[in-house]
This record gives structure tokens, C-alpha cells and sequence, in this order.
């Protein structure tokens, strides 16, 4: 992150008291603390604002005050300024409770009135909900039940609600009746860290903000889409979550999605609000699900077995803490999907997701046709790629564009040439976490880069065919592809009837 202010963002965010649940939890040390540290830096956090942890870990507000400034030292993505911090520890509290006894959101509905009296704060307030899932209806019956989510015109009460969304079709629905009972879907922010990403940010800048590309951006130009997310990392300390997940959960049904949402979608007519949020829900409702014969033509699942990645043997799936050695939870899918409209009808979209892959790498290809009559001649045409397009989203975030030209010299000798832009050309900056924009954006009200509820529910009817195909066939070559690999050969397969293949771009570092 730069050291001036995030682009669009003009002016702090609104006064409030911010409660985070699952106070002592990882996300919170990890990306929260140091997010909001960001932003108060950048002079994007309210001069005025309160911070309350709620966990069930004994503490008090002194102890949470000296966690919280031994965190920062250890996670902050930025030099901590004493002077900044110490304001932000001395507005920092602490209240210690089980989520189900009514008695702790007494004690916090207290809290925050004292919070609020000392800082002199409005009756804003914004609730952060990292924790497990099935406390989400818990904590939000629980804060109506005190009063906590009850909004006034000068008063407003937002909650942020890590995923899973559910953990399919029914129970994502079952979640959403709950969540409505005691809070208005206004209230209710789906928090996607993926969109807080800068470079999937600039995929609407790029597409829209570009006369170019806008006009090329159709099934008459576009031969198909491949969406990449690898990862070189195992399960790690999450077995016992990911096994009753799978990478279709973690990662197809909200990260993924949502990202090639943004890339199919029409131009919303404003930049900010439903009108982003509408033309994402057409595409996810323009995806048709599968039939169970599509499900086994269009998908591959795999497993990773022991290998060796950065020269280090790793151990395979089954044998991770916490996962069933039978286990038949998949950690790699590719699959094709079609958006079934004008734009891009027979475009086919590629998407693939692993752990323990050959690489870190997260980006997008899009993958243009063939110029429609080669002039230079057959051996030139066979030797030369069409146009490609990558954003690449992480680890070295940028675009590139594949294009042709010729050699210099005598003959015509033509030859691909990558043009690339790195966000390392803006100059040196700090990482950020990804979620500095998403805080800023709920501090705001302005719902643009979270999810939706008609969203969640387009993208779990995608999903549950496939894994309810899935469960009735379980998988009977797990492990099926070596730890540092690309995947298992059949998703090399998948793409090969087509005529194409898995890219795999790394940006060109200038010297």
C-alpha cells in the first residue's frame, strides 16, 4: 500500500465504535489489527472511533491492550509510528464471554455506551464476525436480542460476516433466514478478501476505464477464459476444516466466482452500490448448473499425495494433523463452465484451484482468436500464439499483454512480445492485507465489493450439483497427483479437448 490515501477514498470513514468477535483469533492478529493500523495511518480511520474484542480467552482491558501491541509488532505490513499506536491501544477495550450466554453481549452493550461516552463517538457501530460459522445466527440473535443491531436515522449498525456462506445450497438459505429475522440485508456485509485485492479491483478500471478493450471484450474476440488460484501450501494447521470443505467450498463458490463475475459482466451504470452487485448476480445466473453427465464431462477433482516442493519433502493430504486418512475430500478441481448469454455464448470459462501445486500464482487469462486471415504465411501462423491477455492478481500483482511483432532484420520474422505492467512501477509501497478497502468500504456504507445474498445463492446453485455428483461417486484414485505438480493429468485433458492448455505467466521483473 502506498503511502497516500487508497484510490477513491477521499475522506475518513465514518465515526464508530468497531466490536470485532474472535478477538484472540488468528484473522484478527494476523489482518484485521494490522488493516486497521493501515488505515489510521493513512488518515482513513475516523479520528473518532473505539475498538472492543470479544472472545471467550480470559483477558481484561489492560491485558487485551498489551496482546494487541505485541500483535502489531509481529504482523504489521508497515513501520508502527508510537504516536499512532498508542492512540489506537488507549481506544481499545476488551470483553471476555461465551457467545451464547446473553450476559456477554449485556456486558458489551454496556461496553460500547461507555466507549461511546468517552470518546464522545456517535451511535454508530460496526460488528465483525471472525469466528466460526455456526455461532454467525448465534451472535447476531443474540446482539438483536439486547438491542445492539437496531438502527436510528443517525445511527447506523453493520455486521461483517466472513465465509463460508453455508456449506451448500440449503443450509447457505437456512443461514440467510436466520441472519434476517434480527438484521435487514442492508445491515449484512459478505466480506470476500479476495476483492480487496488491488489488481482485482483494477479488472473494473481496466475493462471500463479503457476504450480499447471494452469493445473486444465478447465471444466474437474472445476464444476462451482460464481463472488459476495455486497455491503451493498444504492445509497446514486447518485439516480439520478443510476436510469437511474441499477446494470447491474454500475456494470455487466465493473467490473464484466472484472473479469471473467481474470479468463477464456487463457495464454497471455507476461504479458503486447495487448497480456493480446487479451485473455480477446476471452473470452467476447466466452460469447454467450442471446435469450429473456434465458434472463427470466437465470437472476433475484430485488429492495431493507426498512430493517435494522448494526441495523439501512434503507429506500427502491423508497424512496431514487433523484429516481422515481416508479421506476423500478433494484438494484440486478444474472445470468449464459457460455463461449462457449474448456476450459469451460457446466462450468456454476455465477455472482451477489446488494446494501444494508447482506455484503461487493467482491469474487470469483471456485468450484471444485468431486474426482471420494470416498474410505472413502457414509456417509463420504455426508458430506464433494468438493474443493473451494475464492479470496477474498475486504474487507479483500486474497485467500482461501478449502481442506480435517482427524481428528486426531482412526477412518476416514475426515473434510474440509480452507488454507488461507491474504495480511495482507506481514505486516502492507496503503490502497491505486485502482488507483495508473492505473495512473503509463498511465504514462508508458503500456495499460494492460485498456479496449479496441473491450472489451467494446464484453461485451455491454452480457448485452443489457438482458436489452432490461428487458425493454419490466418491473419488477412487485419491492421491491422484504429487505434491509440487500442476494436478493430476486429467485436468490437462479437460482443457486439451478443446485445443487448448493451461497457461502459466510470470511477470518480467525491469531492472
Amino acid at each position: 500500500m502506498s503511502q497516500q490515501p487508497l484510490t477513491g477514498h477521499e475522506r475518513p470513514g465514518d465515526a464508530c465504535t468497531i466490536v470485532i468477535f474472535g478477538a484472540s483469533g488468528d484473522l484478527t492478529k494476523r489482518k484485521l489489527l494490522p488493516a486497521l493500523y493501515n488505515l489510521k495511518a493513512l488518515k482513513l480511520l475516523p479520528d473518532n472511533f473505539a475498538v472492543i474484542g470479544v472472545a471467550v480467552t480470559d483477558g481484561n482491558d489492560e491485558l487485551y491492550r498489551q496482546k494487541i501491541t505485541s500483535d502489531i509488532k509481529e504482523f504489521a505490513t508497515r513501520p508502527v509510528d508510537d504516536t499512532c499506536w498508542n492512540d489506537f491501544a488507549a481506544r481499545s477495550y476488551y470483553v471476555q464471554g461465551d457467545f451464547n450466554s446473553q450476559g456477554t453481549f449485556e456486558h458489551l452493550s454496556a461496553k460500547i455506551a461507555d466507549a461511546q461516552k468517552t470518546w464522545n463517538l456517535p451511535g454508530n457501530v460496526l460488528f465483525y464476525l471472525a469466528v466460526s460459522p455456526t455461532f454467525f445466527g448465534k451472535v447476531v440473535e443474540q446482539l438483536h436480542g439486547v438491542g445492539l443491531t437496531t438502527e436510528a436515522p443517525n445511527a447506523w449498525r453493520r455486521v461483517i460476516i466472513e465465509k463460508p456462506f453455508g456449506h451448500d445450497l440449503a443450509s447457505a438459505r437456512a443461514l440467510n433466514e436466520d441472519l434476517s429475522k434480527h438484521i435487514n440485508e442492508s445491515q449484512i456485509y459478505r466480506i470476500d478478501h479476495y476483492l480487496g485485492k488491488e489488481t482485482v479491483q483494477n479488472i473494473m478500471v481496466f475493462r471500463f476505464g479503457n476504450s480499447v478493450f471494452e469493445p473486444i471484450w465478447n465471444r466474437r474476440y474472445i476464444e476462451y477464459v482460464q481463472i488459476t488460484v495455486a497455491e503451493q501450501l498444504g492445509v497446514e494447521l486447518r485439516g480439520g476444516y478443510y476436510d469437511h470443505s474441499g477446494v470447491v467450498r474454500d475456494m470455487v463458490q466465493n473467490h473464484i466466482l466472484s472473479v469471473l463475475s467481474l470479468i463477464a459482466m456487463e457495464p454497471p451504470s455507476s461504479i458503486s452500490g447495487d448497480s456493480v452487485r446487479n451485473e455480477k448476480v446476471k452473470v452467476l445466473e447466466a452460469i447454467r448448473p450442471m446435469e450429473p453427465e456434465e458434472v463427470l464431462a466437465n470437472t476433475v477433482r484430485g488429492q495431493y499425495g507426498a512430493g517435494i516442493i522448494d526441495g523439501k519433502n512434503v507429506p500427502a493430504y491423508r497424512t496431514e494433523p487433523d484429516v481422515d486418512p481416508n479421506s476423500n475430500t478433494e484438494t484440486f478441481v478444474a472445470m468449464k463452465l459457460e455463461v449462457d448469454n449474448w456476450r459469451w455464448a460457446e466462450v468456454p470459462f476455465y477455472i482451477r484451484s489446488g494446494k501444494r501445486l508447482a506455484a503461487h500464482t493467482t491469474q487470469i487469462v483471456i485468450g484471444f482468436r485468431r486474426a482471420p486471415l494470416m498474410l505472413f504465411g502457414q509456417e509463420v501462423q504455426n508458430n506464433i500464439t494468438p493474443n493473451r491477455l494475464v492479470i496477474h492478481v498475486q504474487p507479483d500483482e500486474g497485467i500482461t499483454l501478449d502481442i506480435h511483432a517482427k524481428r528486426p532484420g531482412p526477412n518476416i520474422n514475426i515473434t510474440n512480445v509480452p507488454l507488461d505492467f507491474t504495480y511495482a512501477d507506481f514505486g516502492e509501497h507496503t503490502a497491505a492485507t486485502g482488507y483495508e478497502t473492505l473495512l473503509y468500504d463498511c465504514m462508508v456504507g458503500d456495499p460494492t465489493l460485498f456479496h449479496r445474498y441473491d450472489s451467494v445463492d446464484a453461485s451455491w446453485r454452480i457448485v452443489n450439483p457438482i458436489l452432490d455428483v461428487w458425493h454419490a461417486l466418491p473419488a477412487r484414485d485419491f492421491p491422484n497427483y504429487e505434491a509440487g505438480s500442476w494436478g493430476p493429468e486429467a485436468a490437462d485433458h479437460l482443457i486439451q479437448k478443446t485445443g487448448h492448455a493451461w497457461h502459466h505467466y510470470q511477470i518480467q521483473h525491469k531492472l
